[in-house]
């Protein structure tokens, strides 16, 4: 017998809760607010984001024009941990550059 297929859910709402697993959270740090005061914002991004993803999720969470991605991947340290070695997880930031006169106010939260 053959399995029946899983209906997928689309719509707005499934959209955004796309867009909220793409980033997973604002790099908060004193050289990423230097960085916003010229229009660039840092965040936490899923390992397998492309730059196009991110565009469409900071676009969609936060209502603004993005007009360049950059991103980094950052390897997890080898730690020792007592007598055991482990590794630290590998991360990804992504430094977007928001069109001029746009910004958007990470202490608000997101608008829902």
């Amino acid at each position: 017998m053959k399995k029946a297929a899983k209906k997928v859910a689309t719509g707005p709402a499934t959209a955004r809760a796309y867009h909220y697993d793409v980033i997973l959270s604002p790099v908060i740090t004193e050289k990423s607010t230097a960085a916003s005061e010229h229009g660039k914002f840092l965040f936490n991004v899923r390992l397998d984001a492309g730059k196009e993803e991110i565009k469409s999720a900071v676009e969609a969470l936060f209502s603004v024009k993005v007009t360049k991605v950059n991103t980094l991947l950052r390897e997890g340290k080898n730690k020792r941990f007592k007598n055991t070695i482990g590794k630290r997880i590998d991360t990804k930031k992504a430094i977007v550059t928001l069109a001029e006169g746009q910004s958007i106010d990470l202490s608000s939260g997101v608008k829902k």
